[in-house]
């Protein structure tokens, strides 16, 4: 799934969930950012677990709330999930 524009500027007002320091500093640099790491928009959180087990994350037993305190994973709030690799 293609990065979507609410996805994007909800990483950019949210990036210090997985950074100590500022990746992007506004809407462009934030889509280049993400898009030069991979990062992937999932559908639903089932989609978030098979992305990320077949990254190599061991998320076998895992429930849903555990998933999304993963600082990897951005809950965008419209049922979308943004995965981002840091």
């Amino acid at each position: 799934m293609e990065l979507s524009d609410l996805s994007v500027k909800y990483f950019l007002e949210h990036q210090d969930q997985l950074f100590d320091e500022e990746v992007a500093y506004d809407e462009e640099s934030a889509r280049e950012f993400l898009e030069d790491n991979f990062a992937v928009l999932c559908e639903s959180l089932d989609e978030v677990r098979n992305y990320l087990d077949e990254e190599g994350m061991d998320v076998t037993g895992m429930t849903d709330d555990e998933l999304l305190e993963q600082a990897e994973v951005f809950d965008i709030g419209d049922g979308t999930y943004l995965v981002v690799e840091g």
